[in-house]
């Protein structure tokens, strides 16, 4: 959640001050302000929105223009060292060398993380055996299938026990069982509570499986953001009523039923927003008391998909 109220009640993972990165006379991220405090944040956005420079400037990869953003309190423009030894990186283009066998890689990139050479040969067997790799980690990463080293990708990010991943396009090119897969493990990294995860993706699905929060990217601003774990709990619901026989009393329960929040829009006709803790049965429930029928009935809750259509039309 991008929280821009104040509430301290939460420790941010990530906060973004003012945060502004140009490449030459072009302003990519502008003045990016908030909180982001999830355990698994969805980072979303059409192309050229920005994601993976965010990515790469909290990475460090990047050094801001103005502004800065803050990783567990550090700031990336001081303590980038010391971030980048408590951080994953899964990166969307392959990267590593073919002729290199996936342990020797994972070791490698641990190493590169902080890790003592023989510490992190065993978190390297470890992470392989974590994502299905176990048995083939010997062999070369560059005889690999497309699923394969997707999953060394994600082993060298875990292997030093970061506090914070983050997953760049991590389902990109699977087929149906081995995007299966990758998401049950994002969600087990994601559940176990050591590892909180920034899952960059332009597939809405993958995001909303595995994401509690998401952000939501345009040309460099923050045009949205959402809990979706409250807004599935908080979510109001709409629906559109067709009835038979729906008498004065009938519109008396439903008034109490959502407080007075429903307009009749024909003879038989009628828009409600249901309240917290009620449900479609509960119409059911007075349609028989009052011995209405209902015709038909439409329902439904804002998906991810709805959410992020109407942030590009802002």
């Amino acid at each position: 959640m991008i929280d821009q109220s104040g509430d301290q009640s939460r420790s941010a993972l990530i906060e973004l001050d003012r945060l502004r990165i140009d490449f030459g006379k072009r302003t990519i991220l502008k003045e990016l302000e908030g909180r982001l405090r999830g355990r698994c944040i969805g980072l979303l956005g059409p192309n050229g929105a920005g994601k993976t420079t965010l990515i790469h400037t909290l990475l460090g990869f990047y050094r801001p223009h103005s502004g800065t953003a803050r990783i567990f309190g550090l700031d990336i423009r001081t303590a980038a060292r010391e971030i980048r030894t408590s951080i994953g990186y899964m990166p969307e283009r392959d990267a590593y060398l073919a002729e290199m066998t996936a342990v020797h890689f994972v070791r490698l990139m641990g190493e590169l993380s902080g890790l003592p050479r023989e510490a992190a040969l065993e978190r390297a067997h470890e992470a392989l055996f974590y994502v299905g790799l176990g048995e083939a980690r010997y062999r070369k990463v560059g005889t690999y299938s497309l699923g394969m080293k997707q999953l060394v990708k994600l082993a060298q990010a875990i292997a030093h026990g970061p506090r914070l991943i983050f997953l760049d396009e991590p389902t990109n090119g699977l087929d149906p069982p081995a995007r299966k897969r990758m998401l049950e493990l994002i969600r087990e990294i994601r559940d176990s509570g050591r590892t909180q995860i920034v899952l960059s993706s332009h597939l809405l699905r993958d995001v909303e499986e595995c994401c509690d929060e998401i952000l939501i990217l345009k040309d460099g601003r923050i045009v949205a953001n959402c809990d979706l774990a409250a807004e599935r709990q908080a979510n109001r619901k709409f629906v559109e009523l067709e009835t038979r026989g729906a008498s004065a009393d009938f519109l008396t329960a439903i008034d109490d039923l959502v407080g007075g929040e429903y307009a009749q829009t024909g003879p038989q006709r009628f828009k409600l927003i249901m309240p917290e803790g009620r449900e479609v049965r509960d119409l059911y429930q007075i349609a028989a008391e009052k011995s209405v029928q209902i015709r038909r009935l439409n329902y439904k809750r804002d998906s991810l998909e709805e959410i992020f259509l109407k942030a590009m039309e802002q």
